[in-house]
């Protein structure tokens, strides 16, 4: 029931409301926010979100009255610098008869507290106005703030981002990298002038790539920024072999006990190499308890959001934080700036609240007439209006590194740029539909965007500001190395450059000879889980562990590897094999019966010996062919099976030494012809004493008749030139060629003859085993 009441109060109120504005004609501001800020009036006005403030105290809550609201302590220098740079560009723009002439440019710029709620609270301020009240019916008109420049971080752009971009306001951000902003669905008015993270991830992986760091661990904080830049880093890392060795989570609490459980798994780790994403102040407690436990001999890899921070160049951190890698955003130079931040006095622009605020941080003064007391101390001076920049250094006056403070000055110059063309554009010849241009009475934000989105234009200080399909400027980032001081602080020193190229990719380029290593002795650190494997042997992923860590393993016989690192071994081609050291396949040893070893010598001498010894009966038998016995013997017979059985003796030459045609060729057919030509002679002697036994009988004596000289010479002839079809059919169908053979030994090729023509050979054989038998 009450839930019921209180709809209907509501409905009411809001319907009593809108006919008293109905009525009046005029629109009316919902309600205001206290925040602190800088004003400047304009024909135009540009918007700006900066973390001036980085403490946000919250009044204590009272039920009885309305929430004061919060406010912002902790004055930033350097926040402050790029907040007034904002106005130099604008002042500067002003100035300038090529650009807008004819129109001034004014800004309003917030300060948001380093607070998701406070920069929230800004970025509706500027996109609704802050006048109370305005006749129109209809509530329409020219925007408040036609852009907004910031806010640098992530978290908070996401936020404004995602509602502004409702109403296509542009946004160009100096500071705020988080990859996920290039989703031109979700933030279509989004743009920035700084890379995102997936620039500055890839640009830190050429670093880890460049010096072969392949095991490294990973911290990153717990906010869009660091879980965002953590998980493309993942990706990346492992496109080129990388390993995350741990990957721990800072906590946004500070909690203690999560702190020194990631310094106890850094120290326990054998990575050498820690990269962070991580925001300073997320940091600051890892690096109290990194020197509370004495953690050396850590290469901390930084990314862009603390390389350059002057909050860890302290002598206390020297120990653990020199020779620190880290990227940072191109640094570039303004000129004019150094005199407008000097020029400032509260005096002279009594709208900038941020100034007085400033002014009295600096000087310890006040601006108020009474002595009461500000933040917890009595303020006991009074401002003369004599202080003076010039004499004191602060962060606020350095100019020398111009980083976040130049992405402003060009964030600001980009939407001059594109609200300059927009104004330029002549009817009829305008992008929009029916070649229309844009309404300069009536402005849309969504016509800038048109414009911002082919903003294209150069620095003086020589830098090409373009923004692509995604609102994301063109990468290049300076590598930076922190070193000791003289003093015995940390120093800043850029020792390289890392640039995106269309056509090249990314690049990176170091001056090694300028790098500092926090290692004895000075030199670059190793950071893997195994060690490179050498050629002539493979990885062997261990089980359960990452692809970092691996084995070593051998390649096989016959097998090869001549790259480091190599995850499978090559097989060799079929004539060659590997070297003893696996990493070279070298032509296999070829092996046939030479000369030279002891079977092939052996051979031969056998074979002369039985020659000569053949030949010597031969030179006897013919001294002595007339004698009986020689004569009884069948002497031509004789004759015929001692030159058989010298080139019997002789073909076992053609077996040894390197096989060729010709060899091949002879040593089957040579050794098959005259084995039958011996066996031949041998069967008519044989045929021959058998007959002669048979006609001494009386039913043989006819018998002798047949074994004549002529039948003989026949007989042997015929048994003989059977051989010499044979071998001929062979030789001319499938003749032996010399062969190669891999079959026997792997590692070795064994040089034969390769017979052809199993058939012929067969038949080859087969005949001189019919003749033998035959004998028998």
């Amino acid at each position: 029931m009450s839930f019921t009441l209180y709809i209907c109060l509501y409905l009411s109120f809001n319907f009593i409301l809108s006919a008293s504005i109905l009525r009046s004609g005029t629109c009316q501001l919902q309600g205001h926010f206290k925040l602190n800020g800088m004003f400047k009036d304009g024909d135009v006005i540009f918007g700006g979100l900066f973390e001036v403030d980085f403490l946000t105290v919250f009044p204590e809550l009272s039920f009885r009255t309305e929430p004061e609201p919060p406010y912002c302590e902790q004055f930033d220098m350097e926040s402050f610098q790029q907040a007034q740079t904002m106005a130099f560009a604008i002042d500067e723009i002003n100035k300038n008869p090529n650009l807008l002439p004819n129109i001034t440019l004014g800004y309003h710029v917030y300060d948001n507290c380093v607070m998701l709620g406070m920069a929230f609270r800004a970025a509706i301020s500027l996109a609704s106005g802050t006048e109370e009240y305005f006749s129109n019916l209809n509530c329409t008109g020219p925007p408040p703030v036609i852009g907004i420049v910031g806010d640098s971080s992530s978290t908070a752009s996401i936020a404004i981002s995602s509602i502004l971009g409702l109403f296509r306001v542009p946004i160009v951000s100096h500071y705020a990298t988080c990859s996920c902003l290039s989703d031109r669905k979700k933030y279509p008015s989004f743009f920035r002038t700084i890379p995102s993270d997936a620039f500055q991830v890839r640009a830190m992986v050429q670093i880890l790539k460049y010096f072969g760091w392949t095991w490294v661990g990973l911290v990153y904080s717990d906010d869009d920024y660091g879980i965002y830049a953590a998980q493309f880093f993942q990706q990346e890392i492992q496109l080129f072999g990388g390993c995350i060795a741990f990957s721990e989570i800072l906590p946004h609490d500070n909690n203690l006990r999560d702190i020194q459980h990631i310094t106890t798994v850094i120290q326990a780790s054998t990575a050498r190499v820690v990269v962070v994403f991580s925001t300073p102040s997320f940091l600051i407690p890892l690096m109290d308890d990194v020197v509370l436990q004495n953690i050396t001999g850590r290469q901390w890899i930084a990314s862009e959001a603390w390389a350059t921070s002057l909050v860890h160049h302290t002598p206390r951190l020297l120990p653990f934080l020199r020779g620190t890698l880290g990227i940072a955003i191109r640094r570039g130079e303004i000129q004019g700036l150094h005199e407008f931040l000097l020029r400032l006095h509260p005096s002279n622009d009594p709208k900038n609240n941020m100034l007085r605020i400033f002014w009295e941080k600096m000087f310890g003064c006040s601006y108020e007439t009474d002595s009461k007391e500000r933040d917890g101390e009595q303020v006991k001076k009074i401002c003369t209006g004599q202080e003076d920049l010039r004499t004191t250094y602060t962060p606020y006056t350095d100019v020398s590194e111009l980083r976040a403070t130049y992405n402003v000055y060009k964030a600001v110059y980009a939407l001059a740029h594109a609200f300059h063309d927009l104004m330029q554009c002549e009817e009829g010849r305008g992008p929009f539909s029916g070649n229309r241009c844009a309404d300069k009475t009536n402005l849309k934000h969504w016509q800038l965007v048109h414009y911002l989105q082919k903003v294209n234009y150069t620095t003086g200080f020589g830098d090409h500001v373009s923004f692509d399909k995604n609102g994301d400027a063109l990468a290049i980032y300076d590598v930076l190395n922190l070193q000791p001081s003289f003093d015995g602080s940390i120093r800043v020193k850029a020792v390289g450059v890392v640039n995106e190229g269309a056509a090249t990719g990314m690049v990176l380029k170091l001056d090694e000879d300028a790098l500092y290593w926090n290692f004895e002795p000075k030199k670059t650190p190793r950071s893997v889980c195994s060690e490179s494997c050498p050629p002539g042997t493979r990885r062997a992923t261990r089980k359960g562990f990452p692809i970092c860590c691996f084995d070593c393993l051998p390649c096989g016989d016959g097998e090869i590897s001549n790259t480091t690192d190599a995850n499978e071994c090559t097989v060799c081609p079929d004539e060659f094999w590997s070297n003893t050291d696996k990493d070279q396949c070298v032509s296999k040893e070829v092996e046939f019966l030479s000369y030279e070893e002891p079977l092939g010598i052996s051979l031969t001498t056998a074979s002369l010996i039985g020659t000569c010894f053949c030949a010597l009966v031969m030179v006897i038998f013919a001294n002595h062919r007339n004698t009986p016995i020689v004569r009884a013997n069948n002497s031509e017979l004789s004759f015929l099976l001692l030159l058989s059985l010298k080139l019997c003796f002789l073909c076992a030459l053609l077996f040894i030494g390197q096989p060729q045609l010709w060899t091949c060729l002879l040593r089957h057919a040579v050794f098959g012809i005259s084995f039958v030509l011996c066996i031949s002679s041998i069967l008519v002697k044989t045929m021959v004493v058998i007959a002669v036994f048979n006609s001494s009988r009386p039913e043989g004596q006819g018998t002798l008749k047949w074994f004549g000289v002529a039948q003989q010479r026949c007989t042997v002839l015929v048994l003989t030139a059977i051989q010499v079809v044979i071998c001929a059919v062979w030789l001319s169908t499938a003749s032996p060629t010399p062969h190669k053979n891999n079959q026997y030994i792997r590692s070795k090729i064994v040089y034969e003859c390769a017979i052809g023509s199993v058939a012929g050979f067969s038949t080859l054989l087969a005949y001189i085993g019919l003749l033998a038998a035959t004998v028998e």
